[in-house]
């Protein structure tokens, strides 16, 4: 009997629920798959929404995984400098056939030195951030790099999932996920992307979003200066 797919999400303090619940949906519907949510000790874990979560193994007992993921949210920036987060990333990457992220958890493959010389998407306020890292920014929903799989924005996860589940299995598995989840979208703006929304609509959410984007490039600044 062939050995049951470790895939492991990790979670932090204020990611973006949405960014690993998707695929987490997705893989939970996956034949035989062994799922974990990892963070350094098993405690009440605060998403960036109302949701708490919680943790079902740690950094120091979770297994090796063949597909680590690494969602984003704001909690993205305190992970760029966090040493024991990117060398367990480091480790697990080391020995997973696959390494993914949603949204800005690039950032944090970045900073752990796995997307050098690897094309990559993320979200489109982070895009122009992925360069630091040795990495080509990639405007896509997913991007598949070798082995480095990427999503772009939060609602990107599950057709990063879709898509994964698809190479790790195979076409129809993925197809009978879709139809079961009914993941049929018809969103009712055409405002999901700056190159779409309406002007004011992006300046507005540029407004609200200055100070956190304000962090996070130093943040990035100071991971890609301890990288070099």
């Amino acid at each position: 009997m062939s050995s049951p797919l470790q895939i492991g999400l990790l979670i932090f303090p204020r990611v973006t629920q949405l960014d690993f619940t998707g695929p987490l949906q997705v893989f939970a519907m996956v034949p035989g798959a062994k799922l974990h949510l990892i963070w350094k000790r098993i405690e009440p874990v605060p998403s960036d929404s109302v949701l708490t979560l919680t943790p079902t193994t740690t950094f120091a007992d979770c297994p090796q995984l063949d597909v680590i993921c690494v969602p984003g949210g704001a909690g993205t920036n305190d992970l760029l400098g966090d040493d024991e987060v990117l060398d367990f990333l480091r480790k697990q990457a080391a020995g997973a056939k696959y390494v993914s992220s949603v949204c800005t958890g690039s950032l944090a493959l970045g900073a752990a030195g796995l997307l050098k010389g690897y094309r990559a998407a993320t979200h489109w306020s982070a895009m122009e951030m992925l360069g630091q890292f040795g990495a080509t920014p990639t405007k896509t929903r997913v991007c598949i790099d070798r082995n480095r799989i990427t999503g772009g924005g939060v609602t990107a996860g599950i057709d990063f999932a879709l898509t994964l589940v698809s190479i790790l299995i195979d076409r129809t598995t993925a197809q009978a996920i879709q139809l079961q989840m009914e993941y049929n979208p018809a969103p009712p703006f055409n405002s999901g992307s700056p190159e779409t929304a309406p002007a004011e609509v992006l300046t507005l959410l540029r407004e609200r979003g200055a100070q956190n984007q304000a962090r996070r490039l130093e943040a990035v600044k100071l991971a890609a200066e301890r990288m070099a």
